[in-house]
């Protein structure tokens, strides 16, 4: 690293924050913490001051406060800001700022220029489509025309038909729009023009901007994720493996992660399982040269059932299931790799020091998202007090989590309702499942809410989605 030593402020909560400090721990860096008034009894301010001392933990008004968290850095005097996820993670605008202000700090995650150019869906495709990666057809850039749209939405339904899809369906999105907004389906092209239209005017409202996208709509598919680390000179990369993320709630929140991306060893696909994941690897890593990628980034891609993939984005900061692609890696033959630790490493100055030959995978591993959530009344979060949350430790497990030690514990309502992620490590898909079974079942949840009403958790539905993965 840099010769001056490095002092992370973390600008996160939860199981991340937690996970953080340790990978800090572990380079022998400093760190600070934040925390919020909502948080003051969650566990990863005993972790900060249990790994950083008494000082570790700083109270903030909120998480999405950048003047509030860099004002703290400043006060500790922090040398480096590490987002996690969510929050600022994507913020190319608060990288930026962390990196040109009059005390500059490094961003931990890749420069600001790259997250605003692959954070823009229209630019990626560009890219993408420039280097020969597949993407979901459909325009790359923003229709204003209405002709110009209609025949991009004939050539789609016709290219459905084609494939033998026997209902094709066109999405008419806001380009300016996201999160889920300004999105609407079309069934025939007699009925394209008044949607068009009624997105168009949508757009224009809401966005001050009346350019639309037109793409295709693909129904079941396989979510698979490739996981890049790069070196911060952008001309080093090195992948680790793929992941499958097809268990989602349905609001298309993932629940199940699952390394590697498919397991041909098990499964007759109906297409070449193996040279899907080598191409998609392939694809992401042409990408990550062209543009200097320099950090830790996660290119994001669907799968249909004929095998083809096409790119759906790239997310440009760690992911809750870095811990997962660890889980089967190895670096020089050492089954110790953790990919936050990598980041943070590499993000200060750091050189790679290995190679692509010298990152091999073992085994299988599983993540399950544990939640408090009714996924019997549309996955709605549950409020409440956990009274037990234990589990049995086995060499094949790793458990992250805030939730204190110190139980009963109030779940804030500000927040997702997370309560741990469980890693588990199997020889073979077969023996991987087996051992989740075995965890699912000796894992204890207890609590009840202000009505005495019992603690709901997905861990029901973890365990019906088990018997699946990797399936399609």
């Amino acid at each position: 690293m840099n010769s001056k030593k490095d002092k992370v402020l973390i600008a996160n909560r939860g199981e991340i924050a937690v996970r953080i400090m340790e990978a800090c721990k572990d380079l022998g860096l400093d760190f600070v913490s934040v925390y919020t008034e909502e948080d003051k009894d969650s566990g990863h301010i005993t972790a900060a001051r249990n790994l950083g001392g008494e000082n570790a933990a700083y109270k903030i008004r909120s998480y999405n406060d950048a003047g509030d968290i860099l004002s703290v850095a400043d006060e500790t005097r922090c040398t480096a800001v590490h987002p996690g996820y969510g929050f600022f993670s994507e913020n190319f605008r608060f990288a930026r700022r962390v990196t040109e202000r009059d005390r500059p700090m490094t961003f931990i995650g890749p420069s600001w220029w790259v997250i605003r150019d692959l954070g823009d869906k229209i630019n990626t495709k560009r890219l993408a489509r420039k280097l020969g990666v597949p993407t979901i057809p459909g325009s790359d850039r923003a229709i204003y025309d209405e002709l110009e749209a209609e025949e991009i939405a004939a050539n789609l339904f016709d290219f459905q038909q084609k494939q033998g899809v026997k209902r094709p369906v066109v999405l008419v999105k806001a380009s300016a729009g996201g999160g889920g907004m300004g999105i609407d389906e079309v069934y025939s092209i007699d009925e394209f023009r008044q949607v068009y239209r009624r997105i168009r005017n949508y757009s224009l409202r809401t966005f001050n901007d009346e350019g639309v996208l037109i793409e295709q709509r693909i129904f079941n598919f396989n979510h698979l994720e490739v996981q890049i680390v790069s070196e911060r000179s952008g001309l080093n990369h090195v992948h680790f493996g793929t992941r499958n993320c097809s268990v989602q709630s349905p609001g298309r929140q993932k629940r199940i992660e699952v390394a590697p991306g498919f397991f041909p060893e098990g499964f007759a696909y109906s297409f070449d399982a193996k040279k899907v994941l080598e191409d998609i690897v392939e694809h992401s890593l042409s990408m990550a040269r062209e543009i200097k990628y320099d950090n830790v980034g996660t290119w994001e891609w669907i799968v249909t059932p004929m095998g083809e993939p096409f790119l759906m984005e790239v997310n440009t900061r760690i992911q809750v299931e870095n811990g997962v692609s660890a889980a089967i890696s190895r670096i020089k033959g050492n089954d110790d790799v953790n990919l936050i630790r990598e980041q943070i490493r590499l993000a200060l100055g750091e050189e790679i020091g290995y190679t692509q030959d010298d990152v091999t995978f073992e085994g299988v591993g599983i993540e399950y998202r544990i939640i408090a959530e009714d996924t019997d009344n549309k996955f709605s979060p549950w409020a409440g007090e956990i009274e037990e949350l234990s589990w049995k430790d086995h060499s094949w497990l790793k458990m992250h989590t805030h939730i204190p030690k110190e139980l009963p514990y109030q779940i804030p309502t500000e927040f997702d309702p997370n309560l741990a992620l469980a890693i588990i490590w199997g020889k073979d898909l077969k023996q991987a499942k087996e051992r989740g079974y075995e965890f699912l079942n000796e894992f204890v949840l207890k609590g009840k809410d202000r009505k005495e009403v019992k603690l709901k958790s997905n861990l029901k539905f973890l365990a019906e989605k088990t018997n699946n993965i990797l399936e399609f």
